[in-house]
């Protein structure tokens, strides 16, 4: 095979090490703890059947994993949206305007996640939930006819609001972000395009939309790639505002079959493979055509 030929010995010392590692984990879990494993169970909390219906159904894991897809889907879009606004703002000729942005990106860059989802949930999106009245048009959602369109896109309307919830504060927190990100592509253009814009007759905003930005997202790419693979492992510390994402999911299976080493390694392993297939999605994007 191709990619066997290409591995030297440092690669084959550093799989051993790997495999030593691993090794010395399972022997302590098995000998140590004496840790009973039942990986038999696990595949019935990822997709079971069920005879009374004659039907196969998204168990506790598999409900997780669509959850965090869905959430880090929509938080990545409203983070874009966020960031590539602040990012804008950051490079504004007015002052107020850039400092407003430069408070918020770096109030958010340094303070710990856990701390910022709280702070946002409880003074920002529940406010909101409350404002719109979202529990009680949920609950008449998931009562109506077409009720199975909007689960189709949201899940279980009943837990609606927990949705968004988790991905305003998600995306709230990456947007800081994705708007330094955007900031550093557009300070990359050379201020000579700029100014060869505005000689002949751009103003500010046309400027941004035919010149600068075009360039400037284009450069930006692998950072944005690596941005919103960063979103989908972060999606787990929405769990903490119970928000019945994949992490979430894991804890109450734990909690009731002390599956503990099974669950957490079946949910890590969902968290590797969609993180390394975008990876790999991405890198095909950025390679030269």
């Amino acid at each position: 095979m191709p990619f066997i030929k290409r591995l030297r010995w440092p690669d084959y010392v550093i799989a051993a090490v790997l495999a030593a590692f691993f090794g010395t984990i399972i022997f302590t879990i098995e000998g140590k703890l004496n840790y009973d494993w039942r990986w038999h169970l696990v595949p019935d909390y990822i997709l079971r059947y069920r005879e009374d219906r004659q039907e196969w159904f998204a168990n506790l894991l598999l409900q997780g994993l669509i959850a965090t897809v869905r959430i880090s889907l929509y938080a990545s879009v409203l983070a874009l949206i966020l960031g590539t606004i602040l990012g804008i703002a950051r490079t504004a000729e007015n002052l107020t305007v850039r400092m407003l942005a430069r408070t918020y990106l770096e109030l958010l860059r340094n303070i710990p996640p856990v701390v910022i989802v709280f702070i946002f949930f409880f003074f920002l999106s529940q406010q909101l939930i409350d404002a719109l009245n979202l529990n009680r048009w949920s609950r008449d959602i998931a009562r109506s006819e077409n009720a199975a369109v909007w689960e189709f896109f949201f899940g279980d309307m009943r837990r609606f609001p927990s949705l968004v919830s988790g991905v305003i504060v998600l995306a709230l927190f990456e947007s800081a972000f994705v708007g330094e990100i955007v900031r550093a592509g557009i300070q990359s253009i050379p201020k000579g395009q700029r100014e060869a814009a505005r000689s002949i007759g751009m103003g500010r905003f046309q400027e941004m939309r035919y010149i600068v930005l075009p360039q400037a997202m284009k450069k930006v790419v692998p950072p944005m790639a690596n941005q919103f693979i960063t979103l989908i492992k972060d999606s787990s510390i929405i769990s903490l505002i119970s928000v019945q994402e994949l992490t979430y999911k894991t804890v109450e299976l734990v909690a009731s079959t002390r599956l503990i080493f099974e669950a957490w390694i079946t949910t890590a392993a969902f968290y590797f493979v969609i993180c390394f297939s975008l990876s790999m999605l991405f890198r095909r994007f950025e390679a030269p055509r």
